[in-house]
């Protein structure tokens, strides 16, 4: 059947979708002729990571297109629709902070996280910055010396920064548009690269400070600069111009692709982007895919140098950007400068990767064969807790492919009665199966229980009801809580695990990940609840300050260490001395 399909695709590019027994996309490649591309698959010579996806492939699907690119571009959506784990193993699909310019309605300065930036969206960014301690310090410095607005929301009345000279009181003042002007100038001209208008700033503050004899300050601005000479003239690229670009190239060993992105800012380098991926279909299809991928949730530069292999036609076009090869110069040098970091980042990680490798994918796959599972690749695993007598919680983690796919944990807030094991368990597994059926997510093939015979059957009988047919296993802890015994789900017989198996280590590993995730989300809801009891008791605050306080705090402590000034950003400056008041006489007898 498949040997026939394969005679009948076109000659025409496209983008084909791999799928397993279970119809579920495991990958998402993209060709040029996918005639050529799929049946190259197919042919027996395929090695590493390619046989592994080969042997899970019992059908395939493909959508032509009219040109290469728009392979590309088509590519690059089903990726981010079907998310197939063999186009997600190894990338750490981090994102990185900007520092934000926000101009209307008040001049603001902030620390941002996009998961995608689009040139339409209009925003002034400056970034990204690897080091987000860097960034915060940097907007807090600007903050400093700059009366920009500080506060969140639109407050009544004007606030401690206000009367500390720190903030022109926009909530009841109109500054000047000339004010605004320079200001916005000299911040956007530092943000660009001229460093000497913040170095110049920071001195007149010091000389100000020094002559009202506040030494301490002063000081503290001394340090300041300092650590802006540090950060912005550590590392200088002689390219004479200002112009924000970023240098790839990658590196290919064992089948292990590393792509480097070195971040070029203002004629110097403020970090860079490593990631590694298994090498499944074409390798400049799977670096020029992965680098549509990257800027798809980064801001794209104006000016992007790459290896003469990566396609610059292709990906100019799709970003509309500037793509060069160079082949001399200071250029070509920060190319092979990202070459470097490719191999040199690869070549420390091959021997982690590998033992990681082997043990997870081996346990992984001793517990197929146990369980007698034609496919084991996603595991759900559910715990529920009922500490502290209160506030009954219930926490889902996924490991896909043996390994923890932490976007997809889910976190449940239970409402039977909290000493209801049977119907807590019940409560939980309808809800999350229930959703999925309804929104045709991607059933697991192993769903492991933290208990035994009781929560199963709890398990089992939601699963009948919903008219599914998953396999169910229970994990029992032994009286000091460590991972003890294996419950078959059908049988209710005991699979026994030697103690020293990557088998019982990874159970184990499991267990515990749904154990921690459920426990801190349980805490979270109880300090939570503990805070919303106390503001209760204080007159004008309601419940929409209430929410603020708590988004904000997250807890009696954090709160209470809180200056009467940065309350106020939040509630009223008398309701602020109310609860200030109350947080540091509670404990008082």
């Amino acid at each position: 059947m498949l040997q026939e399909k394969l005679k009948t695709i076109p000659h025409l590019p496209g983008s084909y979708q791999m799928r397993n027994a279970n119809n579920v996309v495991i990958y998402v490649g993209k060709a040029k002729d996918l005639y050529k591309r799929v049946n190259s698959y197919f042919k027996g010579n395929v090695t590493g990571k390619t046989a592994k996806l080969v042997s899970e492939i019992t059908d395939f699907t493909y959508i032509t297109t009219a040109t290469e690119q728009e392979a590309f571009i088509l590519e690059i959506n089903l990726i981010k629709e079907y998310n197939p784990k063999y186009n997600i193993l190894l990338k750490d699909d981090k994102t990185y902070p900007y520092i934000e310019y926000i101009k209307k309605p008040y001049p603001r300065l902030k620390v941002s996280r996009y998961t995608s930036i689009k040139k339409k969206d209009k925003k002034i960014l400056f970034g990204p910055y690897p080091n987000v301690y860097a960034a915060r310090r940097i907007v807090n410095l600007i903050n400093r010396l700059y009366p920009l607005k500080k506060c969140e929301g639109n407050p009544k009345k004007v606030c401690l920064y206000y009367h500390i000279g720190e903030c022109l009181g926009y909530c009841e003042n109109q500054a000047s548009r000339e004010e605004l002007t320079q200001m916005e100038s000299d911040i956007l001209g530092f943000l660009h690269g001229n460093n000497k208008i913040l170095k110049d700033k920071i001195m007149e503050k010091i000389e100000k400070l020094s002559a009202q004899l506040n030494f301490e300050a002063a000081l503290e601005l001394k340090n300041e600069l300092k650590f802006i000479n540090v950060i912005l003239d550590r590392q200088k690229v002689e390219l004479n111009d200002f112009i924000n670009r970023d240098a790839i190239s990658f590196y290919l060993d064992e089948g292990i692709v590393s792509v480097q992105i070195l971040f070029i800012r203002n004629g110097k380098i403020v970090g860079g982007n490593n990631e590694k991926f298994y090498l499944i279909s074409d390798l400049i299809d799977e670096v020029n895919s992965y680098i549509l991928n990257f800027y798809s949730k980064h801001e794209i530069p104006k000016e992007i140098i790459t290896s003469a292999s990566i396609n610059a036609e292709i990906i100019g076009s799709i970003l509309n950007t500037k793509v060069l090869t160079p082949l001399k110069g200071k250029k070509k040098e920060l190319v092979d400068m990202a070459y470097n970091n490719a191999k040199i980042a690869l070549e420390q990680e091959l021997q982690i990767i590998d033992k990681n490798e082997r043990r997870t994918e081996g346990a992984n796959e001793e517990l197929r064969q146990i369980l007698n599972l034609p496919i084991l690749d996603r595991i759900e695993a559910f715990d529920n807790s009922n500490l502290f007598g209160s506030f009954s919680v219930s926490g889902m983690v996924v490991f896909i492919g043996g390994k923890p796919a932490r976007k997809e944990y889910r976190k449940y807030k239970v409402t039977v009665d909290k000493n209801d094991d049977y119907n807590t368990m019940k409560e939980v597994i309808y809800r999350r199966y229930y959703r999925a059926l309804v929104d045709k997510l991607t059933p697991p093939d192993l769903i492991i229980v933290d208990g035994g015979e009781n929560q199963i059957r709890a398990c089992l009988d939601v699963l009948e009801s919903l008219n599914l047919n998953i396999k169910v296993c229970g994990l029992k802890k032994d009286d000091h809580h460590r991972t003890n015994e294996l419950i078959d789900g059908n049988t209710l017989a005991t699979i026994p695990l030697p103690r020293s198996s990557d088998i019982f280590h990874y159970l184990t590993r499991i267990q515990d990940e749904v154990h921690r995730y459920t426990i801190n989300y349980h805490k979270q809801i109880r300090s939570k609840g503990s805070i919303a009891s106390v503001l209760d008791n204080i007159e004008g605050i309601g419940s929409v300050r209430k929410k603020m306080l708590i988004k904000k705090y997250g807890s009696i402590v954090k709160m209470k260490e809180a200056s009467l000034a940065e309350l106020t950003e939040i509630i009223p400056e008398g309701v602020a001395k109310n609860l200030k008041n109350y947080l540091d006489n509670m404990h008082k007898n």
